[in-house]
């Protein structure tokens, strides 16, 4: 079984026309890949930045983009995201909440279970306070035992684009840090943001960092003062891309994939293995 994750859509409009038609075609190419994808994908998570302002009509026009998905699509709010307007434009089953009106919510996929977090706050830092920390604790408590997979917009880890990264001392880091430590059913962290894969460990979890559908972020691990423009480059357009969860036998992994047509370098004409 497997679930697909796509992040940083930054769907957009006519007011920003350039971003508009590349957004909307990366996207597009995004989502015809996993379509073609065997076995095909129960669901796809889409992991925050759904769209670039967190105007109404964005929101509209990512409906209009996912009406032609074939498969089910689960959506978390990242730092682009606004919130009450999304939950305005994606209102009835689309409109996920907890108790206190946050984003976050679990579903079960058959042998695994994924929990969607909210850690929008601000214009481009995570936050996760202790009315949302409170929810992930009792909602991982309701099944202790079921491999589980985590997805937050935001890594707590830093992927070493400094003008991206978390502190990691930051207060939210540590709180989730406290609520995921020793938690053993927790398999994968699946995270957005750095519109670039990466990957590492947090609270003793592998964490998994997806590529965006959108431009890429430039993978330069130098210096940089937040304060001085330097004229560095800092977005290319990379190939879009996804992450692919695989549940197989009580184990999750993650792969991380180019979207697009790519030419067959060698089919299978003869077998693996013979027999003795």
């Amino acid at each position: 079984m497997t679930i697909a994750q796509i992040t940083d859509l930054h769907v957009t409009t006519e007011k920003d026309p350039l971003n508009q038609r590349r957004n909307e075609a990366r996207l597009r190419q995004v989502l015809n890949t996993i379509h073609g994808l065997r076995p095909r994908p129960v669901a796809i998570i889409a992991s925050g930045d759904l769209v670039d302002r967190g105007e109404p009509e964005e929101y509209d026009e990512l409906k209009r983009v996912m009406a032609d998905c074939e498969i089910p699509v689960f959506y978390a709010l990242g730092n682009h995201d606004d919130r009450k307007t999304f939950l305005q434009v994606f209102d009835g089953p689309d409109a996920r909440v907890d108790e206190n009106g946050f984003v976050q919510y679990a579903v079960d996929f058959g042998p695994v279970r994924v929990v969607v977090c909210d850690t929008l706050e601000g214009p481009n830092d995570g936050d996760y306070d202790p009315l949302r920390a409170d929810w992930l604790a009792r909602t991982l408590d309701a099944e202790p035992d079921k491999p589980t997979a985590v997805i937050l917009h935001h890594p707590p880890i830093p992927s070493g684009i400094r003008w991206m990264d978390p502190d990691p001392e930051s207060e939210w880091i540590k709180r989730l840090h406290d609520v995921l430590h020793g938690r053993r059913q927790v398999k994968m962290l699946m995270c957005g943001h750095i519109h670039r894969a990466f990957s590492g460990v947090f609270a003793g979890h592998s964490l998994c960092a997806a590529p965006a559908t959108s431009i890429q972020l430039t993978l330069d691990l130098t210096e940089v003062d937040m304060h001085r423009p330097d004229g560095r480059e800092i977005l290319v357009e990379e190939p879009p891309g996804f992450a692919l969860l695989m549940a197989h036998e009580g184990h999750l992994t993650t792969h991380t994939c180019l979207a697009g047509a790519f030419k067959p370098a060698v089919t299978y004409n003869f077998p693996f293995r013979t027999k003795a």
